[in-house]
């Protein structure tokens, strides 16, 4: 987890106790699991949003090709 173990862990912790106050701490904690959750959510839907368009443009790109290509090249190699 961001090349974070646990006494960095702890030691972040401590500190925000220090300045917070244990009283303050919980809101803390709901306040950065909220924002933590929403962040997953976003790229969540940008990574759908992303391999939608991406599929889109394969699903053109693979219609506008010809379909049959060992045909067209039977047709060259008669002529």
């Amino acid at each position: 987890m961001f090349g974070l173990g646990w006494p960095e862990l702890l030691l972040i912790f401590v500190a925000v106790l220090l300045l917070f106050g244990a009283k303050r701490l919980p809101e803390i904690a709901q306040g950065l699991g909220k924002g933590i959750r929403e962040f997953r959510k976003s790229v969540k839907e940008t990574t759908d949003d992303l391999k939608g368009s991406l599929e889109e443009k394969e699903d053109n790109a693979s219609a506008s090709k010809p379909k049959d290509k060992s045909n067209n090249d039977q047709k060259q190699q008669s002529k």
